[in-house]
């Protein structure tokens, strides 16, 4: 089966299951989104929803962090993993922002990709949920259900993300990328499916026997 005829397959599973898709990061504007996405590196999504929960009604703007200085961020999001460096990502991104961009987050991935603790699958995220601007961000999830389905070899996310884009329309890559990672979650589990039970995995290999061990990025 070739990956176009792949890629039909998937999307139409993915449009029956999830016709509307949620955004797994709560957040109030497009700077506490980047903040958001920041800190879910490394942590689960319902961690950092449980944390800035009570941080984002009072702390929402550039300002807000750098007047609360890298130690009180540090006491705001310690319940998540590696704090200390993201608190100070938090801090330096927040007075670039307030002394280079007057407060506002920049809408192109080589601005926000300057960013302190800004990479570009965080910069892709924000480009695509933040401004509406087609993009495919590849996580290490993602990176691994491609695999599993066949529609790249593998050797890194950069990879994976150019042959993504490649087989999948333009229009779609802002929801199908949160489709896959709920899809994900929900039935192509890692520990779960391993390639052999779930529609879209039977789908695309009905006649794979053994498990499927994705390559890391």
């Amino acid at each position: 089966m070739n990956n176009k005829r792949k890629s039909l397959i998937i999307q139409k599973t993915l449009n029956n299951i999830y016709p509307k898709v949620p955004i797994p990061l709560s957040y109030r504007n497009t700077f506490t989104l980047l903040v958001s996405v920041l800190l879910s590196a490394q942590c689960t999504d319902v961690n950092v929803n449980n944390v800035t929960k009570n941080i984002y009604p009072k702390y929402n703007h550039p300002k807000h962090f750098v007047k609360l200085g890298r130690k009180k961020i540090e006491r705001l999001i310690k319940k998540i993993g590696i704090f200390r460096v993201k608190a100070k990502s938090i801090y330096y991104l927040s007075k670039t922002l307030v002394e280079k961009y007057n407060g506002k987050v920049p809408n192109t991935y080589e601005e926000l990709e300057q960013l302190p603790g800004v990479g570009h699958k965080t910069a892709s995220v924000v480009m695509s949920q933040g401004f509406g601007f087609p993009a495919f961000p590849v996580d290490t999830h993602i990176h691994r259900l491609a695999q599993r389905w066949g529609l790249t070899n593998g050797k890194n996310v950069v990879q994976t993300e150019k042959d993504l884009k490649a087989v999948f329309p333009k229009k779609s890559w802002n929801k199908l990328h949160l489709q896959i990672i709920w899809y994900g979650r929900e039935y192509c589990k890692a520990r779960d499916c391993f390639g052999l039970t779930c529609k879209i995995c039977k789908s695309c290999y009905p006649n794979r026997k053994k498990k499927f061990t994705a390559k890391k990025a």
